[in-house]
């Protein structure tokens, strides 16, 4: 073995490294970025969860701790009327509301209390904060009366999901988005790229055919696989996985298919600014980790720092992900304007994807 040609091999290919500054920029700015985002994500200024309270007591002990839970850092709270407290849970203003009852300084006399606690329960990222804050308020208050003993028994009620959910129930929804949204992006975005290296799309565009012909066509053609893929993937997820549903199976599946449907616009799209395969899965971090963190997943976007929640909006994923959720948690269909919003937003964004496909077709291939 010849250390010289070694070294020869390794040296050309840190020069042909040095010349590519896609695959520089991939290597050594895409990590910083994407811990920098994450990093933000989790020690940044988020939002703390909306609560109500709903203080009925006839004593002083109900004010007590809501004075407390108004100085906690974990939530923020509001003084609201009890009949107001579901309605709020619905429209999403409130992540939770709590009661206490006539007799809760009563109750404190005798060794017990039992606030009420009414959870919107479809975000669980938002649910430990309220029992947290709750907690801690409830036994500062305890600290302060030294030689009783004091019994919190709080009686959690779920809007959404409840104690019989797990992990995957309140995940199942958001994962099967991005599964179809990321295997037809890469899928896609590669199988283009091939089409346009073997020169197959420079004899179309030479044709007759017009480039929104060209682009729809290919569309259609990724869309077919992309559906089947879809309902692979969520007959695997209901029936095997057995993940929780409340809503319409067809309208799942129709959320989606549309998500699919972007996901293949985005690779055709993106394909037209790569050159090799290499360079066409560099976009998976720039595209898909940004979305797959920002667009609720695993964080919830309420809870999310002010300036990554307006990125959020913005981003197909977030839209898709939440009327996946709307459906399967909450059991929503197409009357409700919050899904309506979701579905509208990822349609138009394949709209836009559409045009912008056929716009820059000729620039690049021509």
């Amino acid at each position: 073995m010849s250390g010289k040609r070694v070294a020869a091999i390794t040296k050309r290919l840190l020069q042909q490294f040095r010349r590519d500054r896609r695959t520089l920029a991939l290597l050594f700015v895409a990590p910083i970025v994407i811990l920098g985002l994450l990093g933000y994500l989790i020690r940044g200024s988020a939002s703390a969860p909306a609560v109500g309270i709903v203080n009925e007591d006839q004593g002083p002990l109900g004010a007590t701790v809501a004075a407390a839970l108004a100085r906690s850092s974990e939530i923020s709270t509001t003084t609201i009327q009890a009949s107001d407290g579901d309605s709020k849970l619905k429209d999403g203003s409130l992540a939770a509301y709590i009661v206490f009852p006539p007799d809760f300084s009563s109750q404190a006399q005798a060794g017990t209390i039992a606030p009420d606690v009414h959870l919107e329960g479809s975000q669980p990222g938002t649910i430990a904060p309220v029992l947290q804050a709750l907690q801690e308020a409830l036994l500062a208050v305890a600290a302060q009366a030294p030689g009783s003993s004091l019994h919190v028994l709080p009686h959690v009620t779920y809007l959404y999901g409840g104690p019989g959910f797990d992990t995957l129930d309140y995940f199942g929804a958001a994962f099967i988005g991005l599964v179809v949204f990321f295997l037809v992006f890469v899928v896609t975005i590669v199988s283009f790229l091939n089409e346009r290296s073997q020169g197959t799309l420079e004899r179309l565009m030479a044709s007759p055919l017009r480039r929104g012909e060209i682009v729809l066509g290919y569309m259609l053609g990724f869309t077919v696989l992309a559906v089947i893929q879809s309902v692979e993937v969520l007959v695997f997820a209901l029936a095997v996985l057995k993940v929780h549903n409340s809503g319409n199976v067809a309208l799942i599946f129709g959320i989606e298919a549309l998500m699919a449907v972007a996901a293949v616009n985005l690779g055709i799209f993106l394909s037209m600014f790569a050159r090799t395969e290499f360079q066409a899965v560099q976009f998976i971090p720039l595209v898909i980790v940004p979305q797959f963190l920002l667009s609720g997943i695993l964080f919830s976007v309420s809870t999310e720092p002010k300036p990554l929640q307006v990125l959020s909006n913005v981003l197909p994923l977030t839209y898709a992900v939440n009327g996946l959720r709307d459906v399967m948690v909450k059991g929503a269909d197409l009357s409700s304007g919050s899904l309506q919003l979701d579905v509208g937003v990822v349609a138009g964004f394949i709209v836009v994807l559409v045009v912008a496909a056929s716009t820059t077709l000729r620039r690049r291939i021509a």
